[in-house]
């Protein structure tokens, strides 16, 4: 008999959420960077295995919204809790619950779901610390598990998948079993060149920062593709182009790197950078960047 569930990846900004995602595919679908509002969207990966199937939900982290971006993707994360079968709460090992943890918890409460507590980064924190830290959560909630990781080594993975798969039930698979994610090429292609963008440039200017793939030609032996980067303001245009181009050069040269690696054949990719004021407040805009609430 096939089973499945549906596995909500929650937790603040930072904590390694999409690291986890893609160490479990074994497969790079979800951009990685150190600094925070880098997952913008609900990123489904999808892990089978003999006769289970395991749909993991990386969220946006978890935080007070500012803008109307902000607050898409506190509504992604919100909606994907409320329709999953059970949530992998990822947290840092080396820090106490906060509030905004103290949130997720109310939330999940609220939806009566039992919940795995994931502390990662266990690299960074000791025994001693760890053992303080699950006692800490011990006190907020009765979590189904716990269990500590290091994803970026990938220590604990296997670990988690084994507590996972407690909750799969008897079903069809929703996907082929050789699918790993079900998100659109552009969107992978978006988000790859939006990654590289984090890598690139100075702190402020990412957050201001969207892409938008305005071609994608798939030849057989090589994909073309025109894309566009976009900015609030003229000087942070200036920025992203850099010195005789060299910083464009770079975000594309990185993003082709990943691209062809991803889809397995020569990518040609043609990068413009583009000011929109204030997109990020501009619901016409939003939509436009694939930032749509109404699709959640």
């Amino acid at each position: 008999m096939k089973k499945t569930a549906f596995i909500a990846i929650v937790g603040r900004p930072n904590v390694g959420k999409s690291t986890i995602l893609n160490a479990i595919l074994g497969e790079k679908i979800a951009i990685v960077s150190s600094k925070p509002q880098t997952t913008r969207n609900r990123i489904t990966g999808i892990f089978t295995k003999d006769d289970n199937q395991f749909v993991f939900l990386d969220t946006p982290g978890f935080q007070k919204p500012r803008t109307k971006l902000g607050d898409y993707m506190l509504k992604a994360t919100s909606s994907t809790i409320g329709s999953s079968d059970v949530v992998v709460l990822v947290a840092d090992a080396s820090y106490e619950p906060g509030e905004i943890e103290n949130n997720i918890i109310n939330q999940v409460k609220a939806n009566n779901l039992p919940v795995i507590l994931v502390l990662n980064k266990t690299d960074m924190s000791g025994a001693e610390k760890l053992a303080k830290t699950i006692s800490q959560y011990a006190e907020k909630y009765k979590f189904e598990a716990v269990v500590p990781t290091c994803a970026s080594k990938g220590h604990g993975i296997g670990d988690l998948l084994d507590e996972c798969s407690k909750f799969l039930q008897d079903s069809e698979w929703f996907f082929p079993d050789d699918m790993i994610t079900d998100q659109p090429e552009k969107m992978i292609v978006a988000e790859t060149i939006r990654e590289k963008v984090l890598r690139t440039l100075d702190d402020e200017i990412p957050h201001g920062t969207a892409v938008s793939i305005e071609q994608f030609n798939d030849e057989g032996s090589i994909i073309k593709i025109l894309a566009t980067i976009y900015c609030e303001k003229n000087s942070h245009k200036g920025i992203i182009i850099g010195k005789n181009g060299e910083s464009l050069k770079k975000i594309g040269s990185y993003a082709r790197e990943d691209l062809e690696r991803f889809f397995g054949v020569k990518i040609y990719l043609n990068l413009w950078v583009k000011v929109k004021e204030k997109w990020r407040d501009n619901i016409a805009n939003l939509n436009n960047l694939g930032y749509n609430s109404k699709e959640l």
